[in-house]
């Protein structure tokens, strides 16, 4: 893996947490550093959620995407409850999750600060189109998830967006993933089932 780079750029989702006072409003909290300090040793995957409502497009980097269900096809992703994304999901009733390849993490820590995930028509950084529910996704990445919002359940701060899968694909690649704070890609080739190298 690379070196590990934490900034300010980082997912959402409790393992993405920078600091103390981001988790818990104040510092110092020696519960929520130990839970933080936990949490950092979860390895994820790194999407970007994506949402239209009217003119306007959403997107943020999130590492809390999670497959659910295959009867119905279910996926979640976590977001900040009072994020404009989040309102735009519940008031459109749709969205699309992009799983982001190794050489995207330029796309990673973009849609990761603030302020950066919103904009009218597309995003000229980041080529997107559209697929089953009209939600835009990211182009080239890893996998992706066109969903119709299912259901939406409190999550603390969070708002866990439930997504009924309209569509879904997935192309070779290796992911980014997110860990100790940092983005890096795999640097050896998966294990056959063997367990050599291939």
């Amino acid at each position: 893996m690379s070196a590990a780079r934490a900034d300010a750029t980082a997912p959402t989702g409790a393992g993405a947490r920078a600091d103390a006072k981001a988790l818990t409003g104040r510092g110092g909290d020696p519960a929520a550093d130990a839970f933080r300090d936990a949490a950092r040793r979860w390895t994820t995957g790194v999407a970007v959620i994506t949402a239209r409502h009217g003119e306007e497009v959403f997107a943020k980097t999130v590492s809390s995407l999670c497959t659910l269900s295959l009867d119905p096809l279910l996926v979640s992703v976590a977001v900040n409850a009072r994020s404009p994304l989040a309102a735009a999901v519940r008031a459109d009733g749709r969205y699309a999750v992009s799983v982001l390849a190794g050489h995207q993490e330029p796309l990673a820590r973009h849609f990761a600060a603030p302020g950066a995930g919103r904009a009218l028509g597309l995003f000229t950084v980041a080529p997107m189109h559209v697929r089953s529910t009209g939600a835009p996704v990211l182009e080239d990445c890893l996998a992706w998830f066109d969903c119709r919002l299912h259901t939406v359940l409190p999550g603390g701060d969070h708002a866990v967006l439930v997504g009924r899968v309209a569509a879904a694909d997935a192309r070779p690649g290796e992911p980014l993933v997110y860990h100790q704070g940092g983005y890096h890609s795999l640097a050896h080739p998966p294990a056959s089932p063997t367990g050599a190298r291939t």
